[in-house]
């Protein structure tokens, strides 16, 4: 069954590569408005396991673009209902739905050595903050997601190392608590941003963005997996500018 569903996968990476997206394994913070999306690109693109970490439930609020949000599954924990979509996209994948937050109570509970990709999607700034120390001090590559609230065109969503990303202004706020704190992440990782001006009022988000910033992390992930020997990108620059 699942030989056809990844049959135009095999096309673009011939089948060694679909085997390798299959061996991978994939831990997702924040199965949100972003990282929603970005799980099920990469279910459908073949990647074999995948773990979700989010402790919040559907409201709402997140109807409006957060891939498993509907008016049926309001109420009901994000991870266990993206579970069951992304089954039913493969049921052969390895999926694990984790209904809990990672904060420093509880980062200890996470072996990130045990992923080839971890994918940060998280709102939370000392949360965020955190994830992005530790996983770059583990052996997994990490890729993350910066701010995606009050964006409105999703042309100017990009991607570029953590310390380069411009008019940002989550990723301004975290250099500068990195510097605070004088505590930097031990190696360089790519970010996806937008560099557009914020718009609106604070909280405003539209599905047309967050689906680009999930889509294009998924993308980072299968790229990467396709064309690097190793998962790692070089050390960080602990002088770097604001």
């Amino acid at each position: 069954m699942t030989d056809g569903i990844f049959s135009r996968t095999a096309l673009l990476f011939g089948d060694t590569g679909v085997e390798r997206l299959q061996s991978l394994r994939v831990i997702i913070f924040g199965v949100g408005g972003v990282g929603s999306w970005c799980a099920e690109s990469l279910v459908r693109t073949g990647i074999g396991h995948l773990t979700m970490v989010d402790c919040d439930v559907v409201c709402d609020s997140n109807v409006n673009r957060q891939l498993m949000a509907t008016t049926k599954t309001v109420g009901r924990p994000k991870v266990e209902v993206m579970r069951e979509r992304l089954l039913e996209i493969n049921p052969n994948a390895d999926i694990i739905a984790r209904q809990e937050v990672f904060s420093a109570e509880t980062a200890e509970n996470f072996d990130l050595d045990a992923y080839d990709y971890v994918i940060d999607a998280i709102d939370s700034l000392k949360d965020k903050a955190l994830l992005i120390l530790r996983a770059c001090e583990s052996g997994a590559c990490l890729f993350s997601s910066m701010g995606a609230a009050r964006k409105l065109d999703p042309q100017r969503v990009r991607v570029t190392e953590f310390w380069k990303v411009e008019g940002d202004p989550l990723a301004r706020t975290l250099r500068k608590r990195f510097k605070h704190d004088g505590v930097f992440p031990a190696r360089k990782f790519q970010c996806v941003y937008s560099d557009e001006r914020p718009s609106g009022e604070v909280g405003g988000t539209a599905a047309h963005v967050t689906a680009v910033f999930g889509l294009t992390l998924a993308a980072q992930v299968i790229l990467h997996s396709m064309t690097s020997p190793t998962n790692t990108l070089p050390a960080a620059e602990e002088d770097e500018s604001l």
